[in-house]
């Protein structure tokens, strides 16, 4: 216990001395919220993986892997196909686009075409990014309060109490820098757990061979990454949702920015084969944990707790704190960039936009410290208060940002006839559907994953109003 409460203070120092060293850059917006445009390729890329896998990569990857075996690839495939999509057909065009628009946040992109009078993007937009990123944010705190009860015997309660003040604390002092460049810290962490993990497991298992036998006798269509044919529609409704996962990262705004942040074009060209390399070993390292697991620990009533129990299995306990730090790295990278995330909606989007308010940039820079505090307590409260409800609300968040902005920010980047009726319409289209299909669809579908048919609706939905309101109301919202 002393080994993991030191490697947790050591890693806390770290972030605490990057939140310091980034204070120079939070005194405006761009700075706050962007890093002043000035991210390198190494930490665009890093950042942007971190940001994109949750908790769910190294509880609910690694789980998946453990539950459906070799299946879960198709997870992995799916998600590099994402990124690779985004990297190639939206980062250079987007960080473009951003500059010459002196854009922010995604809703300054959404408007920045258009003569937005009443703010209807930039307020569905605002709604539809503070719904789901609170509670994105909750769950993660919910995440974090868990992982620390799981490897010391600190309370689930003081656990989310102390996770989310290192998250907040190091978010609000350092900003948008501070955040990206704790995420290299902890996507290279990450990486290191989930080789190091698998190989561990493996070699414990007595080898590969060992692992595939043992699972063979458990179940042999977990070992056939083709098994799904045999169930089917469903089967090959389940391979296609599992491809879909990746989908989002085209639109959710949290990864958008990390595009906007680069210093230029360049550092975009150098950060993609980055981010899709170590974006491979991820998913490929979670879901051979999981397999690995299996064979050394078959019957687990929850899948998902796979890697902390092969972490306090197989590692003495300076390695286990080490684990420990690389499940609250997975955690952290995505709740800090939510937290700015959320934050710059409520000052820059509606405090500075749609409200109109006069105040000085540097001000607003320290009224989105206000916010940025503010949204991790309230995040803390919603995760003490209802649990049950936040796991059940983030289930969509991801498809549901994803779906509201990967289509029309695709449409603004490569249809020029795109109006701002139909990036509205888009928007709202897009995030109905993926909800409406988790509540009341996905059960009629074989469970196909809301993002799909999400992200089809939005895109056809933005098309389609563009083209009736491109005559007489091109440019207008």
């Amino acid at each position: 216990m002393n080994e993991i409460i030191v490697v947790a203070l050591v890693y806390l120092a770290l972030l605490a001395a990057f939140a310091i060293w980034s204070r120079s850059e939070t005194h405006s917006l761009a700075g706050y919220y962007l890093g002043g445009r000035k991210m390198p390729y190494w930490v665009v890329a890093f950042s942007t993986n971190a940001t994109g896998e949750s908790g769910w990569l190294l509880l609910g990857l690694t789980g998946m892997g453990y539950a459906v075996g070799a299946k879960a690839y198709w997870v992995v495939v799916g998600e590099v196909t994402g990124v690779a999509l985004a990297w190639f057909y939206v980062s250079r065009r987007l960080k473009q686009f951003s500059d010459d628009t002196n854009s922010i946040t995604v809703p300054d992109v959404l408007t920045a075409r258009f003569r937005d009078h009443w703010h209807l993007i930039r307020g569905i937009a605002v709604f539809i990014i503070l719904t789901m990123v609170t509670a994105y944010i909750a769950a993660q705190m919910v995440a974090t309060g868990k992982a620390v009860a799981s490897f010391t015997d600190f309370s689930y309660e003081l656990g989310i109490v102390v996770g989310a003040a290192i998250i907040t604390g190091y978010t609000l002092v350092g900003g948008y820098k501070a955040v990206s460049y704790t995420d290299v810290l902890q996507g290279v962490l990450m990486l290191a757990g989930l080789i190091l993990v698998p190989v561990v497991a493996i070699q414990a298992a007595g080898g590969w061979g060992a692992v595939t036998a043992n699972i063979a006798t458990q179940d042999p269509a977990l070992l056939d990454f083709f098994s799904f044919t045999g169930d089917g529609l469903a089967g090959w409704v389940a391979v296609l949702s599992f491809l879909a996962i990746g989908l989002p990262f085209i639109g959710v705004p949290q990864l958008l920015v990390r595009f906007m942040s680069a210093r230029d074009d360049t550092e975009l060209k150098k950060a993609r084969w980055v981010s899709l390399l170590v974006m491979g070993c991820f998913g490929i390292g979670a879901v051979t944990a999981g397999i690995a697991g299996r064979a050394l620990f078959p019957g687990l009533e929850d899948s998902e707790t796979i890697f902390p129990v092969l972490s306090t299995a197989y590692f003495p306990p300076l390695i286990t704190g080490v684990l420990l730090v690389v499940v609250l790295s997975a955690i952290m990278s995505t709740a800090d960039s939510l937290l700015l995330l959320a934050s710059s909606a409520v000052v820059r989007d509606t405090m500075q936009r749609i409200l109109g308010s006069g105040k000085s940039d540097q001000r607003l820079a320290v009224y989105g410290k206000v916010a940025t505090l503010l949204i991790g307590v309230l995040g803390v409260a919603l995760a003490f208060k209802v649990e049950a409800l936040i796991f059940w609300f983030v289930l969509f968040a991801w498809s549901g940002l994803g779906s509201a902005f990967g289509p029309v920010v695709l449409c603004l980047l490569y249809y020029r006839k795109t109006t701002g009726a139909g990036v509205a319409a888009g928007m709202l289209a897009g995030f109905l559907t993926s909800v409406i299909w988790v509540l009341w669809m996905k059960p009629l579908s074989h469970d196909l994953y809301e993002a799909l048919p999400g992200f089809v609706v939005g895109m056809l939905v933005t098309l389609l109003v563009s083209r009736m309101t491109s005559r007489d109301t091109a440019g207008h919202a």
